[in-house]
């Protein structure tokens, strides 16, 4: 008899499980996932092989995952940074080289053929992929670091993947400002409540799971605010949202109902949301 796992973390089905599962849950088969990382900008990562599902997130280039099976186009992945479930299109996964060296630190940037910033682009990257860097160059004064297909990018826009990019969480958040809000979204390019506060503290050198409930149940420690106060970097949940305290008047975060990242007054921001969903669930001091 099968555990009642949470699917978004757990890789199992009827047919194929993880094999680390074997007797938590009943499958016909069970294997290791394979390794392999994203070669797209952005991967979607929805809960099902249909491309009209939802977006539950988003893998960025250079994630590493693990493949568990390739049927019909479709990748059935688990992430290695949060071990979120689901599937991509084939497409946007293959074999890496090797480690990746750099991580892009600005909410955006472009990717070139060469060493200069008039050539057309060949794409644009999010705040999080990952790269390995081969060499440098430098034309008209503008360093670039060079990719082992001779691709390049602002050199000024990377940090090495050992170094955050500062130990302030929402300094990163308040980078997003006015960043589209998109369902599932997890780049510079479209971002949601808790994708936000994923991205911020992956970027000061902090894990985070994907979804607000799981980030509910899990970062750091419940506070009161009344007894605790409210600091910069705290989070406070309602049911299915989360933002960032960035002072204790005011909360920045990826809003349904401005579709942006915003700030605004916490008392407007739970006044305006409890006439939908509610009174905050629990406040957390990350």
């Amino acid at each position: 008899m099968s555990e009642q796992l949470d699917r978004r973390s757990h890789a199992y089905r009827p047919d194929l499980a993880d094999i680390r599962l074997r007797g938590r849950v009943t499958a016909d088969r069970y294997i290791e996932g394979m390794p392999a990382e994203v070669i797209v900008p952005v991967a979607a990562l929805h809960p099902r092989p249909d491309p009209e599902s939802s977006i539950d997130t988003q893998a960025l280039r250079g994630e590493a995952l693990s493949v568990f099976d390739i049927s019909g186009g479709w990748a059935w992945v688990q992430l290695a940074a949060d071990g979120y479930v689901g599937y991509v299109r084939e497409q946007a996964i293959g074999q890496g080289a090797g480690p990746a060296t750099h991580v892009v630190s600005v909410p955006r940037s472009f990717l070139y053929p060469g060493p200069d910033l008039r050539f057309p682009h060949l794409d644009a990257l999010s705040m999080g992929s990952r790269l390995r860097i081969v060499g440098t160059a430098e034309t008209r004064a503008t360093p670039y670091a060079i990719l082992e297909d001779g691709s390049a990018i602002i050199a000024a826009h990377l940090l090495p993947v050992a170094e955050n990019l500062t130990d302030d969480t929402v300094s990163v958040a308040s980078r997003f400002l006015e960043t589209p809000y998109l369902w599932g979204g997890r780049s510079g390019f479209g971002i949601d409540c808790s994708g936000l506060v994923q991205m911020a503290l992956a970027m000061t050198g902090k894990s985070a799971p994907r979804d607000s409930d799981q980030q509910a149940a899990s970062l750091g420690r419940i506070i009161d605010p009344d007894t605790d106060g409210l600091q910069r970097g705290d989070l406070v949940f309602w049911k299915g949202h989360v933002g960032f305290i960035e002072d204790p008047e005011t909360l920045l975060h990826a809003s349904g109902g401005t579709m942006y990242v915003t700030r605004e007054p916490l008392r407007d921001a739970i006044d305006r949301i409890a006439r939908l969903y509610g009174l905050p669930t629990c406040y957390r001091r990350p």
